[in-house]
């Protein structure tokens, strides 16, 4: 059923929302300085992008780099053991 039921399409709008405003308010932030930090700024994209991606990838497990393989073959020996 795991498989079927996925999260509301509103949470992952929020998600995205929160993203860009994160992006925003630090862009808003290192605008004042003459020139920004690139190691923040890509520190900054990586760890948003990264998280987004996790959350997406564990939302749909059989699609990203999270695979419930070894957990379908436990539940397949669950199966036949009580049988």
């Amino acid at each position: 059923m795991a498989v079927y039921l996925h999260t509301p399409i509103g949470i992952f709008v929020v998600l995205f929302v929160l993203a860009l405003v994160g992006a925003l308010l630090s862009g808003y932030g290192m605008a004042a300085g003459r020139a920004g930090s690139w190691l923040h700024i890509v520190c900054f994209v990586l760890v948003i992008s990264a998280t987004i991606y996790v959350i997406l990838d564990l939302e749909f497990p059989r699609l990203g780099m999270v695979r419930i393989e070894a957990f379908d073959q436990a539940l397949a020996d669950l199966r036949d053991r009580m049988r």
